[in-house]
């Protein structure tokens, strides 16, 4: 899931450039946009659109149902305060799924900003706070500036383009009395105009437009107008500065998840989806990718001590592009598969007040002297092409960093053509998220599609038609490989037209022809219905959609609404793989992910209680009110532990038409301690013998897990049971999920 930052400004720059970030698997953030940008948000599934009208803004959200694919337009109004008050269950929708509470809960975040605030505010100014949120920094510098004498010099200007936070915002300053003293903008700060909406220059900026890289969520742009246009000439800023440090490190997973033909050599099945011919026609994205680092510490070997590769100033105009260069001395013989990156905060002028996302190795900025985990801002990494550089001790390397107004790219090698191409937005390579190359570098998981596809296509008629409904590459070229008869037909369609190119180049590494293959621009629901098609003798999916790999796992199962749809023309004996899908449940330990969503009450001074349900607060919830489930990799979630054994819930049959489920189970829990909620996936049978199952649980890294958290941690000891019942709606795509302790 993109996942929403607390103070998101949409950045001035092409919108092709922004959507390449807004799609990217693994960026932490949503973005939205007014009406000149219509883009992608949440779980890949949403758009949003914003305007603003003659006398009030309006916002446009596009939802799309996840079993259906059809979707809707919900209009947002700016309503008046009675209204905001009345109806907040627009905006709970869109909110819920974001990692605004996660922010807000950040006591090191919030604690430095208002130090930094109080220091820097020392008499009566215009402040403007752009991507203001939940309106926290702009009734910090509002208090800090009553306390130095107030004076009608003293104006707070905020803006929030987002309308459903924007509207969020009136409340919360309205809750604590700040609703007169800070002005609120429903625009992007590029939209604002000094002698129209803004009296005056502002004489100081508070901003949080920082994402897990800093430059995505378009800081440089964003920058560069306001010290263009809104600022006064040696304006103040909150923060000072920004420093991103790196480090050189080896480990055989972050390998694992970028190199897919060194793995597939390994794996010697004699399925090429990265044939040496076209080593470089599949891969990951040349780009950052966040990742809470500290969960593979035993699996990293460091070989760098940390080395700084940028610095930004917020106080003066940023250059949009920059380049350094550096030697760097290895402490240890090694192979480099990534380079790990952070950032560092300096909040004010004097640099005493610090805020870092360095991973807890680095122990100079640990908080308070333990390991700290958020889940808003995490640690990047580039990773190193192929199988990685090899280098030695005390031998120094050339290192290299671009950056450009959105990104940054990092070079071993000294090459700045590679590091000019790495922008192009003309690259018309097939990329899949680190985690889907993983997936397919994997020999078991490898060997189990290819065990199932080879036994269901023996037993099969000669010449049969395989469907594949999702966007499988690898259940694609199973079909036509491991069969000379079989006719394939391949949806494909979330690559966009890539996808025949691609199967095309690999074609004859996997002894199959093109001939074979009829690739639909569409869903293989839009096949004929009549006796112009021929019936369908194996229907597949792995599932996978791609861009969308940030769902909740029963929210992956269109495919099945496929198969119910093409039940006229499957053949009577149709084989469907997989055959079903067990969801699976596991009682766990999760203190940290437990306190990132714990409901808000006082945040330095500030009452936001009343952002709870909004934001989708799960710990500490009111009996009346029901906790988000949402996808998270929780083998990243920090401190964890499972508490119970693996139960089923439930069943979802997939040679049966699309219907509804129901499941009820008493798990027991195996160790004792803090239950801090439930850990769900599913487990897909691929045959019908239930001998080849592919699971998705958490000790598989490459897929996100649904977590329901508990209201209230519950202490429990071995043999304390849980009551849960589970149920599917067949007709949205939503898991229904009821637990109890007995009294």
């Amino acid at each position: 899931m993109l996942i929403f930052l607390p103070a998101f400004q949409p950045p001035a720059i092409s919108a092709s450039n922004l959507l390449r970030h807004v799609l990217s698997p693994f960026r932490s953030y949503l973005s939205f946009y007014r009406s000149e940008h219509l883009t992608r948000t949440g779980s890949g599934e949403d758009r949003a659109m914003s305007c603003l009208g003659a006398s009030h803004n309006r916002a446009f959200q596009l939802q799309q149902n996840p079993l259906t694919g059809k979707s809707e337009w919900i209009v947002i109004e700016e309503d008046d305060a009675h209204a905001e008050e009345e109806a907040p269950a627009a905006s709970s929708s869109l909110l819920a799924s974001t990692s605004y509470i996660d922010m807000l809960n950040d006591c090191r975040r919030n604690r430095a900003f208002r130090l930094a605030i109080q220091k820097t505010v020392t008499a009566p100014c215009h402040v403007l706070d752009i991507g203001a949120g939940t309106g926290l920094l702009s009734m910090m510098v509002a208090r800090a500036m009553m306390e130095s004498g107030g004076g009608r010099e003293a104006k707070v200007s905020a803006c929030e383009s987002y309308l459903p936070m924007g509207k969020l915002m009136r409340r919360v300053l309205r809750a604590n009395g700040m609703e007169t003293k800070v002005k609120l903008f429903h625009k992007r700060s590029d939209e604002l105009q000094v002698g129209v909406d803004l009296d005056s220059r502002a004489s100081m900026l508070v901003s949080e437009i920082l994402d897990s890289e800093l430059l995505g969520e378009g800081l440089i742009p964003t920058l560069q107008h306001a010290h263009d246009m809104l600022l006064t000439t040696n304006a103040k800023t909150v923060p000072y500065r920004a420093t991103i440090y790196g480090q050189l490190v080896e480990s055989a997973f972050l390998w694992k998840l970028h190199d897919l033909h060194s793995n597939e050599v390994r794996a010697s099945d004699g399925i090429r989806l990265s044939p040496a011919c076209s080593e470089k026609i599949i891969h990951v994205k040349p780009q950052q990718y966040a990742m809470h680092i500290d969960s593979l510490c035993s699996e990293i070997r460091l070989l760098s001590e940390p080395f700084k590769i940028f610095e930004f100033d917020f106080w003066k105009r940023p250059d949009s592009y920059g380049e350094s260069e550096t030697w760097l001395k290895p402490i240890e013989d090694g192979t480099v598969h990534a380079v790990v990156t952070w950032w560092v905060l300096q909040l004010d002028g004097e640099g005493s007040i610090f805020y870092s996302t360095a991973p807890n190795w680095i122990d100079t900025f640990k908080f308070e002297g333990v390991d700290y985990w958020c889940d808003h801002w995490k640690q990047c990494i580039w990773f190193i092409p192929g199988e990685g550089l090899p280098i030695f001790k005390d031998t120094n390397i050339p290192f290299k960093a671009v950056h450009n107004a959105t990104n940054i790219s990092y070079f071993l090698r000294g090459d700045k053509d590679t590091a000019i191409n790495s922008f192009s937005s003309a690259d018309r390579r097939l990329f899949l998220s680190p985690e889907r190359l993983g997936i397919y570098g994997e020999k078991d998981i490898r060997s189990a599609f290819l065990t199932a596809v080879k036994n269901t296509l023996q037993r099969l008629k000669v010449s049969p038609l395989c469907v594949v409904a999702d966007d499988s590459i690898l259940l694609t070229i199973l079909a036509a490989s491991l069969s000379k008869t079989s006719k394939v037909i391949s949806s494909v369609h979330g690559f966009q037209g890539k996808g025949y190119a691609y199967l095309q180049a690999i074609s004859g590494a996997n002894g199959f022809s093109m001939d074979r293959i009829q690739v639909l621009s569409k869903r293989v629901s839009t096949l004929p219905l009549d006796d112009s098609q021929r019936k369908i003798d194996m229907f597949m999916a792995e599932p996978f959609y791609y861009g969308k790999e940030g769902l909740l796992p029963w929210q992956n199962l269109l495919f099945w609404k496929d198969r119910t749809i093409l039940d006229p023309i499957l053949s009577k004996d149709a084989v469907i793989l997989p055959s079903k899908g067990i969801l699976k449940v596991c009682g766990m330990h999760l203190p940290d992910l437990w306190r990132s969503r714990c409901c808000l009450e006082e945040i330095e001074g500030f009452d936001h209680s009343i952002a709870n349900e909004i934001l989708g607060a799960c710990g500490n919830l009111p009996c009346s009110l029901r906790g988000t489930c949402l996808p998270y990799f929780v083998w990243q979630c920090g401190e964890i532990k499972e508490l119970s054994d693996v139960f089923s819930i439930m069943d979802f049959n997939f040679s049966e038409p699309l219907h509804e489920c129901h499941g009820k189970i008493r798990i027991m829990f195996s160790k004792p301690g803090i239950c801090h909620g439930l850990v769900l996936w599913i487990d897909w049978v691929l045959d019908e013998e239930n001998s080849i199952v592919i699971s998705t649980g958490p000790v598989n890294r490459y897929w996100k897990q649904g977590v329901n958290l508990l209201s209230k941690p519950v202490g429990v000891d071995v043999g304390t049971s849980m009551e849960i019942q589970a149920s599917f709606d067949a007709s949205n795509g939503e898991l229904t999920l009821d637990s109890l302790f007995p009294l």
